[in-house]
């Protein structure tokens, strides 16, 4: 059973423990918007990126889950003179420097020190010295294809999601907004692209399944039956059996099938949750009402769960990284824009709320 929820906001990063109920029992960086945190399960190590906005990004690491020090950040290579690089659609020129670090996770169990990062501008790192240094990912950033990623929630393209085989550690899975899916079977080396089946409803009609284009908000696999694959994607839900080349989209009934967050059952691939939103220029609970979908059949129904949720004048978005699932996969944490933070000890089932007053959330982990 779950015993600790690290909680990253716009003014730091908060832990939640469970002691007979959940509470909020310490917090860091208070004032210091944190776009990342990472509870690595191999060696118990936390670590948390920081946006300080003119002070740039910081990456710091507590051996202790107390502690934290500072560690080096992925840094951009200089940008080759004469090289155009500019947004295909917006027609801004893409920085060659790091404006967030998006996501961190952990390299296979059979890689101690791995760690994979992904920021803004749409770079992929690696760092084989547990954030000593990193290497960026060339064959990707380098890529012609690169340069016809274009900025989705944010100006520029980012890496948002990454997801590590644990059958093989060397390949793995990316999410880009908007740039589609990429695959490596070499840790990185190269990169080839696979979104085959997915709709961009935003595109001309003869380009809505252009897999370059297409705006994965988030990706995640099962942990036990990782070629099941589930993203939630600007216009709809996906689902893939083959480790996310091909992919399926989910039609059963909804509220919206817009929304940023996913989770997927750690041991039940057919399990998958969801939060719904209104989209575009909205951006809010569908009609005020805030619920989470779940699939318990691998997305033939979808099933909304509203009890412990404010359904009346609530405008509760949640981000992509605001939704998680425990190992126990009857634990559930969710945050929101507007400091709300839920807890669901029945699958989502019923929720608990452990704090309404919280900056907004930008992403909660369990470990």
């Amino acid at each position: 059973m779950a015993e600790r929820v690290w909680i990253g906001t716009k003014k730091g990063l908060f832990r939640a423990e469970r002691k007979g109920r959940w509470t909020i029992t310490r917090s860091w960086f208070l004032g210091v918007p944190v776009s990342a945190v990472l509870p690595d399960p191999r060696d118990g190590a936390v670590y948390v990126a920081l946006n300080h906005g003119h002070f740039g990004t910081k990456v710091h690491r507590a051996d202790d889950g107390e502690r934290f020090a500072e560690i080096a950040v992925p840094t951009y290579p200089k940008k080759p003179e004469g090289l155009e690089d500019v947004d295909p659609y917006r027609k801004t020129p893409v920085p060659w420097s790091l404006v967030q670090l998006w996501c961190l996770e952990a390299g296979g169990r059979d890689q101690p020190g791995w760690l994979w990062a992904g920021t803004i501008p749409g770079g992929l790192f690696c760092s084989k010295d547990r954030g000593a240094s990193w290497q960026l990912a060339e064959s990707l950033w380098y890529g012609d294809d690169r340069r016809r990623w274009v900025g989705g929630g944010y100006d520029n393209p980012g890496i948002h999601s990454i997801v590590v085989d644990p059958r093989d550690s060397r390949r793995l899975s990316i999410g880009v907004s908007c740039g589609g899916v990429w695959h490596s079977r070499d840790a990185g080396a190269t990169f080839a692209l696979a979104a085959k089946g997915m709709r961009a409803a935003y595109m001309p009609e003869e380009h809505a399944f252009d897999e370059i284009a297409q705006d994965p908000h988030r990706i995640v696999a099962c942990p036990a039956a990782p070629d099941r694959v589930w993203c939630q994607h600007h216009n709809g839900i996906f689902h893939s059996r083959d480790a996310g080349r091909t992919w399926s989209e989910v039609t059963a009934d909804a509220p919206s099938r817009f929304g940023f967050a996913v989770a997927v059952h750690p041991r039940n691939p057919d399990t998958a949750w969801f939060v719904p939103a209104t989209k575009d220029e909205m951006r809010i609970p569908v009609d005020g009402k805030v619920c989470v979908l779940r699939t318990t059949d691998g997305g033939k129904t979808l099933t909304a769960l509203r009890r412990g949720l404010p359904q009346e004048h609530a405008y509760d978005l949640v981000y992509r990284h605001a939704l998680d699932v425990d190992a126990d996969a009857t634990t559930l944490a969710m945050g929101s824009t507007t400091g709300s933070v839920w807890l669901s000890d029945d699958g989502g089932d019923g929720w608990q709320h452990l704090s309404a007053h919280l900056p907004p959330v930008h992403t909660v982990r369990f470990g």
